[in-house]
């Protein structure tokens, strides 16, 4: 990442790369809320559901561009998709806001 990184988002794109779900909701705090795709997901359950969910649709790397500090209590992390979804690559922006070392926020948009 381009600019040093607090470690739950840094745990948050590890988890996802290496596909491991468990670690992935654990970056988040108990109360999180995650908005992806205009669906609001909210707690650590619905979280791992929104997971289990987009890890069986689709197959993709994610390569991070970049990140900025936003305010704060929060990241703006730029990166690209690629894989076997409509359009096949996407450039995201990913708006964490953190909490104890925990990801208290999360709004996934192009």
């Amino acid at each position: 990442m381009s600019v040093p990184v607090p470690s739950a988002v840094t745990r948050y794109f590890a988890a996802t790369e290496n596909g491991d779900r468990d670690a992935l909701v654990a970056s988040f705090a108990d109360d999180a809320v995650v908005i992806d795709e205009g669906r609001t997901h909210r707690g650590r359950a619905e979280i791992r559901q929104w997971r289990d969910e987009v890890a069986t649709a689709y197959e993709y790397t994610v390569e991070v561009l970049g990140a900025k500090p936003d305010g704060p209590d929060g990241y703006l992390v730029t990166t690209r998709l690629e894989g076997n979804f409509p359009g096949n690559v996407v450039d995201l922006r990913f708006r964490f806001r953190l909490r104890d070392d925990l990801i208290a926020y999360l709004e996934i948009a192009p």
